[in-house]
């Protein structure tokens, strides 16, 4: 029985030793551990890559002689337009006296009322000039033209100088006044009072453009005399007409210039009396107004 128990444990024993034995064959066989065997075929393809796929798109069919139309993104938005630069306003023009331009035909003068004293009336009988209507009297003030029955109408019946004109239809009307003012006590008394004047042309001619011009000059002997007639007072006027004119957004002439000399008095070969001009000195205003339009 022992012979037996022993033959079999050793029919058990050979296939394990067998199987050990083919085991360590492999472990240390020239390959070593962990290495793959080269095959002998060809190596094999890489796996093949899913390329992934895009929506499919309707192509309009394009005509010959056309643009493809733009393909609309609904993806991105379109940016709103940036606001349009504003431009920098326009700065208005600092006021001041009319200054000299081209010289103007006397066709200009068509659509002009001169109102005035008798410095007025001197131009209106020499200056030369045929166009535009007068309306002028001796001792004229900005108070007179209101009130002062001086303009004889065609019936005979005498009305202010502002009511004769008020009827009349004009474009520009010059205005010259303020000498018969120079003996007022105050200068405001004569300033609020030439306003109540622009007023009531403004009211009278609504389209026409007033036309402030400035004070004559007297002759240095008048000057001597030391009366309230003198260039230093006409200076003092002309500076109040010319302040009133930009506020009453009036045109300015300063006809002043045109007359006076180096000594600032009217020249002495242009006037006969010190105060008023003679031919010449009328024509000298007529070629500065028209070399000073508006």
């Amino acid at each position: 029985m022992a012979g037996r128990r022993e033959k079999k444990r050793w029919g058990i024993r050979i296939p394990g030793v067998l199987l050990l034995m083919a085991t360590m064959a492999v472990l240390f066989s020239p390959v070593g551990p962990g290495k793959a065997i080269e095959s002998p075929v060809s190596e094999p393809e890489p796996p093949e890559v899913m390329t992934p796929q895009t929506p499919k798109r309707t192509v309009s069919k394009r005509q010959p002689g056309k643009m493809p139309e733009q393909a609309v993104s609904d993806v991105s938005a379109e940016e709103p337009d940036a606001a349009p630069a504003q431009e920098p306003a326009a700065q208005e023009a600092a006021w001041a006296p009319v200054p000299e331009s081209e010289a103007v035909e006397d066709t200009y003068f068509q659509d002009v009322i001169f109102l005035g004293d008798s410095r007025t009336e001197g131009f209106s009988l020499y200056s030369g000039l045929k166009e535009g209507k007068y309306f002028y009297s001796v001792g004229a003030t900005v108070e007179s033209v209101f009130s002062k029955n001086v303009w004889t109408l065609e019936d005979g019946s005498k009305v202010p100088l502002l009511d004769a004109m008020a009827k009349e239809s004009c474009g520009k009307i010059y205005v010259m006044l303020g000498v018969n003012e120079l003996g007022w006590v105050k200068v405001e008394t004569f300033q609020n009072q030439y306003a109540k004047v622009i007023d009531r042309l403004r009211e009278d001619h609504p389209d026409a453009q007033i036309v402030l011009q400035s004070i004559l000059p007297v002759s240095a002997k008048q000057d001597a005399k030391k009366t309230y007639v003198n260039n230093q007072r006409i200076q003092t006027y002309n500076e109040a007409i010319m302040a009133l004119a930009e506020e009453k957004d009036c045109a300015y002439v300063n006809v002043a210039e045109a007359v006076t000399g180096e000594d600032g008095c009217l020249r002495p070969e242009l006037t006969f009396d010190g105060v008023h001009l003679n031919t010449q000195g009328c024509r000298i205003w007529l070629d500065y107004l028209r070399t000073h339009s508006v």
